[in-house]
């Protein structure tokens, strides 16, 4: 029975990834690699960079699962030159193209659904890093994780969808 429900447990984890990846990875059909390093919001974001985002953040977050944690940047100390380096994750660089940036995102998520099919226990945890916005001596399980990993991929679909509309008025959904 337990067995059962893990089986049970770790599909809906995979299911759920996969349904906010997809959205995420629609809203850029059809598009060029100009056009994914457009920015048709106020924002700074673009549908390239927004995926790029996603990807570094999964991959960050699988690597913490297995890892712990590892100390992120401090953004108070960092050079401009530093800072305009991690800005880069945002945006389409001259040597990005849409396919290697969708290619790049694919082996992360294979990476990352290889670890949910894996991983001995769900409930093995880590520590959070040490930030701001994580409350000190807060540990998050391997399943906490997962889940997080996808309401972040969930919430930039969002954004996704909102800067894609706003180029050529394709819609995600709807």
């Amino acid at each position: 029975m337990t067995e059962t429900l893990l089986d049970t447990e770790r599909t809906d984890i995979l299911e759920v990834l996969a349904q906010h990846r997809y959205f995420l990875r629609h809203t850029v059909r059809d598009l060029t690699d100009e056009q994914a390093g457009l920015r048709t919001t106020a924002s700074e974001l673009c549908l390239g960079g927004l995926i790029k985002h996603v990807s570094a953040v999964e991959a960050n977050w699988a690597g913490f699962i297995v890892d712990g944690p590892a100390k992120g940047p401090d953004f108070s100390s960092m050079t401009e030159e530093q800072m305009a380096k991690w800005g880069e994750i945002f945006r389409m660089l001259p040597e990005d193209t849409l396919e290697g940036v969708l290619a790049e995102y694919e082996r992360v998520a294979a990476r990352t659904d290889e670890l949910v099919r894996t991983l001995p226990d769900l409930n093995a945890s880590q520590l959070l890093p040490e930030a701001p916005w994580f409350e000190p001596g807060v540990r998050w399980t391997a399943r906490r994780t997962f889940m997080h990993i996808a309401s972040e991929t969930a919430q930039h679909a969002g954004h996704a969808d909102i800067i894609r509309e706003s180029l050529d008025g394709a819609k995600s959904m709807g």
